[in-house]
């Protein structure tokens, strides 16, 4: 344990202060990015559900209310004609310029905690210019997404309080397990669970109407049995796009291993073995966000057959 804790390296005044800063303003970036996409799938669900309701609605309106059903039929024929329009908001080069943004962030992120612990390419007197030649190459390979950045000011934060091995594990290690792998399960789960509740749902309404409607056939409720049929459609459809299952698979695979990386870290007493496993759990990290930003990014006909 003892040689978790080393002589705290310096750290050279700015540099990483200033990395700290456009970190922020990557992160931030990404975040607008992300919430804009999930507003065009959201607006695009709500639309589809909408357009299927209201043209069935046009549809069922007895003659003497006419003026209403074509109010209906036009409101159903914008909806559904507004979903492509929306389509490029949260596909295509706007989901990669997302991704690529994170990207950015998380390898700022990934860098500065290697030099702060003082651990892998970041030990030895270059360390000052290492770091800067491998940001600066993360943010060139990015400087198109800079105009997505306009008008985001860096939070104000002190650097992460690392300086060796030890404040490494307990900072940066528990902090990705406890503060995010794992709280971010329990979200993806609790939402996963309330579309398969909505499925389920419309689902046994599906079922109900097919029999009301073979027994009450002067109803006219077969086509009901269509609308229900396109919402859940939809809804299975934009549970697939953002990938729910995906990354709570991901997430909590990313705890289960960063947490047995940090048991074996107990057992640990070689500086060299330490050093390590402090750039194994770098690697897991930046695996598991490569892994889910490819996968974000791409369109389920690129994925492929399995």
């Amino acid at each position: 344990m003892a040689l978790w804790h080393a002589e705290c390296v310096l750290v050279e005044d700015g540099l990483v202060e200033d990395l700290w800063r456009q970190q922020s303003i990557w992160s931030q970036t990404a975040n607008r990015m992300k919430v804009a996409i999930g507003r065009a799938r959201s607006a695009a669900l709500a639309l589809t559900v909408g357009g299927a309701v209201l043209a069935t609605l046009a549809a069922r309106l007895p003659a003497a209310q006419a003026t209403a059903s074509s109010v209906l039929a036009v409101a159903a024929a914008v909806g559904v004609g507004l979903v492509p329009v929306l389509r490029p908001g949260w596909s295509g080069r706007v989901l990669r310029d997302w991704t690529r943004a994170r990207s950015v962030s998380e390898a700022l992120k990934s860098e500065i905690y290697l030099y702060l612990a003082g651990a892998g390419d970041y030990r030895g007197e270059d360390r000052d210019p290492r770091l800067r030649v491998c940001t600066d190459r993360a943010r060139q390979e990015a400087a198109d997404l800079l105009r997505h950045s306009v008008g985001i000011e860096p939070v104000q934060r002190a650097l992460p309080d690392v300086c060796d091995y030890g404040s490494y594990l307990q900072v940066r290690v528990d902090g990705q397990v406890d503060g995010y792998y794992r709280p971010q399960a329990r979200q993806l789960q609790v939402r996963l669970g309330q579309f398969r509740r909505v499925e389920l749902v419309l689902a046994v309404a599906g079922v109900v109407l097919g029999a009301l409607a073979a027994i009450l056939a002067a109803v006219g409720l077969g086509a009901w049995i269509a609308v229900v049929t396109t919402i859940s459609a939809s809804v299975a459809a934009h549970v697939g796009a953002a990938r729910y299952e995906y990354q709570l698979i991901e997430y909590l695979r990313t705890a289960d291993e960063l947490s047995r990386l940090r048991r074996d870290a107990a057992a640990t007493t070689s500086p060299a073995d330490l050093d390590q496993l402090v750039v194994r759990c770098e690697r897991i990290i930046s695996i598991q966000n490569e892994g889910w930003m490819a996968k974000l990014s791409s369109t389920p006909e690129q994925e492929p057959k399995r």
